[in-house]
């Protein structure tokens, strides 16, 4: 597979997880580890900058679990 056939299939399976979790689907890779939506409830935060107070508005956040499998390579790896 050449580079430009592997970064359009890596573009091509994040469209489909981007939409899959706009769905609110949660997407699970055997072995590896599931993805899914965290919210972030509105609060205040300070530009830091300036050090004024900011409002950050709530959001829906992709957020990452490793599976027990990837945990336990990276763990003997080390």
């Amino acid at each position: 597979m050449v580079a430009k056939d592997a970064d359009f299939a890596v573009k091509m399976i994040l469209d489909a997880m981007s939409e899959a979790l706009v769905r609110g689907d949660r997407i699970e890779i055997r072995g590896f580890g599931s993805f899914a939506l965290n919210y972030r409830p509105p609060r205040t935060g300070r530009n830091p900058k300036s050090g004024e107070k900011v409002s950050v508005p709530a959001k829906w956040v992709p957020h990452f679990k490793a599976g027990k499998e990837l945990r336990e390579r990276v763990d003997q790896s080390i």
